[in-house]
């Protein structure tokens, strides 16, 4: 297995293999994060790690008086993730690549990345201005069936796509051409169904492609009955990646 050590990005969400990132950073560890990716050359990958954060943790307030008009927000890279930061995240997570850092006037930055590696958390350091993770890579398995169970998955995710904009009483504009490679396809409709963390967290840590997309085939068509009978759903954007506010 190959390991690494990375920067650690926790979000309250969930990033995919193949998927886009934008982020919006303004706390001062992350901040100082993107300070240390910007030192690595043009030509290298500016590399950090994603991972979800478990139910019940929340990121530090970013402003004096937030959200507890009475107490002051902690500070250091670890700051609102407990004693022992490992356990306020999922163990599993996505290696992202910045294609874009771009610093503001503030001092706060875009960011623009891509997941490309699905990771395990191996152990988290935070003795530094930002949190860094020990990884390691999961590699990708493509399992039994998966190239049918992917054909099966596109035709639910229509379907699913179909009911939902009935649901928001909207037209649905002709999607581009999906994809048809397993892995592609499993990652892709992953992102896009309005799903809360655990289960996107769950298809993340799937253990191969066939696994997830079997799982995906089954939450589409529940989630497709469920809309049938439902007269309004979240205002979801399928196509629309969250944007982070750390």
């Amino acid at each position: 297995m190959t390991t690494a050590r990375l920067p650690l990005f926790p979000l309250n969400s969930v990033l995919f293999p193949g998927l886009v990132l934008p982020l919006n950073v303004f706390e001062e560890r992350y901040r100082a994060m993107m300070r240390e990716l910007l030192k690595t050359d043009d030509s290298q990958p500016r590399r950090f790690a994603v991972v979800a954060i478990r139910d019940g943790h929340e990121v530090a307030p970013s402003a004096p008086g937030m959200p507890d008009p009475t107490g002051l927000p902690e500070r250091g890279p670890a700051a609102g993730f407990g004693a022992d930061p490992i356990a306020a995240f999922h163990a599993v997570g996505c290696i992202a690549d910045a294609a874009t850092i771009r610093e503001r006037e503030d001092g706060s930055f875009e960011v623009l990345a891509t997941g490309t590696t699905r990771v395990r958390l191996l152990s988290v350091t935070a003795d530094g201005p930002f949190l860094t993770a020990e990884l390691e890579e999961i590699p990708e398995e493509t399992g039994e069936g998966a190239g049918a169970l992917a054909e099966g998955v596109l035709r639910a995710f229509r379907a699913y796509q179909k009911r939902l904009a009935g649901a928001r009483e909207r037209t649905l504009s002709t999607p581009p051409e999906l994809p048809d490679e397993p892995s592609v396809v499993s990652y892709l409709v992953a992102a896009a169904a309005v799903l809360d963390t655990p289960a996107k967290q769950r298809l993340l840590e799937a253990p191969d492609v066939a696994a997830r997309l079997r799982d995906e085939l089954g939450l589409l068509r529940s989630e497709t009955a469920v809309i049938r009978h439902l007269p309004s759903v979240p205002a979801v954007d399928l196509t629309r990646a969250p944007t982070s506010l750390n």
